[in-house]
């Protein structure tokens, strides 16, 4: 990095770092960050951005088309402000339908109504896609729930997640009457154990508080999976949310209006990014981000106002990030596979290969990079992983007489986002 001559600035050496510093006494005089002068609209995009942040938990009037659902998860949740046993909940629904949304609502709510009636209530927000392990959710909850009124001192590693619920049942009986813990993404637990721990906490004489448990899923099945001993402790009441529409995505855009200045959105600006995230089964949580993303770039480029276009390039970068997350882990084996289709089917009339076409084609953009050659085995069993992820489709088809059935692979995602979200690995790039 270079100072304002031109000469590198971030050294080891001390005298270098403060020589810097020297010349900018009043920190808003650095150019890096300075944001007035010939720009002055540059920082006037955004009023309240935290409205738009994933996690943000708005006031009641904002949150749009959940009124039943909170109604219903609130029933649940009821008992507790008399000082009874809250039932267990288990929320599903496809991503960016509020699951977590209502569930961190109502919990807030029922808190504090518990505690006007002198009841000592806490919670725990647990997102298991980070924490799948028994020791690491244990750790989390203890931790978050913990405070000085306790001289409990709870490491962050070394002990096992025993040691951590041993912590975690002296903090309940010294602090709170209940307790609510929130499991985002359950599914994602390495197995079942976290549940059967919690749900069977005050029934197994380990600690006398009530502990209520809101588990959230992607999936629906995903309660047919758990151990029949944790479904006979859990019993919880089940929900299903479903996509928001078209109209309740557009009303849950104006409910965040106010994250921008004062008429700083042109009209088409809300129904745009609406439309966007209804294509994508009417996922609320994208629709934000995406509107989120169209003011950044808006202010990357000292725009006066947000517009169109920014949405629409907004829309391309979301979509490139959610493909980047599905393919985070993958090898540059699986890239140079995914790479070959996204050619063919920029190349042909048609969006289906068969795994010999994608292999000849692989196997000329490997031996292009001096990459390794993997057998036209394993990509075959890599094309199936990845249609396993969603992130090609794979059909059986005949072949005509004499030929038999074979598979045919067409990516689910459009050949320019696979394109650009793949060359974006520097391994990669020479084929651009």
């Amino acid at each position: 990095m270079k100072g304002p001559d031109g000469e590198a600035y971030m050294s080891d050496d001390p005298t270098q770092l403060s020589d810097f510093n020297d010349r900018f006494e009043d920190p808003s005089d650095d150019p890096l960050f300075n944001f007035d002068g010939d720009d002055p609209d540059h920082a006037h995009i955004f009023q309240r951005k935290e409205l738009l942040k994933v996690g943000h938990v708005p006031e009641s009037a904002r949150i749009v088309g959940r009124d039943e659902e909170i109604e219903s998860v609130a029933a649940e949740l009821r008992p507790l402000v008399r000082g009874n046993p809250p039932n267990n909940v288990m929320i599903y629904g496809k991503t960016g339908t509020g699951k977590s949304l209502v569930a961190r609502h109502v919990t807030e709510r029922a808190c504090r109504a518990a505690r006007s009636q002198g009841e000592s209530v806490g919670t725990a927000y647990v997102d298991c896609a980070q924490h799948n392990t028994q020791t690491r959710v244990a750790r989390s909850i203890t931790r978050t729930l913990n405070d000085d009124r306790t001289d409990l001192e709870i490491p962050r590693a070394g002990i096992g997640s025993g040691e951590y619920y041993d912590y975690l049942w002296e903090i309940l009986d010294v602090l709170y009457d209940s307790v609510l813990i929130i499991l985002d993404e359950v599914d994602r637990l390495e197995n079942d154990d976290v549940l059967m721990q919690l749900s069977r906490a005050r029934e197994s004489g380990k600690a006398e508080s009530h502990l209520g448990v809101i588990a959230i899923s992607n999936k629906i099945e995903y309660r047919d999976q758990l151990n029949e001993r944790v479904k006979s402790s859990l019993r919880e009441e089940e929900f299903v949310f479903q996509p928001y529409n078209a109209n309740q995505l557009r009303e849950i855009m104006d409910h965040r209006r106010d994250a921008f200045h004062d008429g700083v959105l042109t009209d088409d600006v809300i129904p745009l990014t609406a439309a966007f995230a209804a294509q994508e089964h009417g996922d609320a949580r994208k629709a934000i981000e995406i509107l989120r993303h169209a003011g950044e770039l808006a202010e990357r480029h000292a725009d006066e106002r947000v517009t169109e276009e920014h949405v629409r390039d907004a829309q391309e970068w979301a979509e490139i990030d959610r493909f980047e997350e599905l393919l985070r882990g993958s090898t540059t084996q699986v890239k140079f596979i995914l790479y070959a289709l996204a050619m063919l089917t920029e190349e042909r009339d048609t969006d289906e290969f068969s795994t010999s076409q994608i292999y000849e084609r692989y196997t000329e953009t490997a031996e292009r990079l001096d990459a390794s050659v993997l057998s036209e085995h394993r990509v075959y069993e890599l094309l199936k992983e990845q249609a396993f992820l969603g992130v090609v489709e794979s059909t059986r088809t005949g072949g005509g007489r004499g030929q038999g059935s074979y598979l045919e692979h067409r990516l689910v995602q459009d050949t320019g986002i696979v394109l650009k979200s793949v060359l974006r690995d520097s391994r990669l790039s020479d084929l651009k």
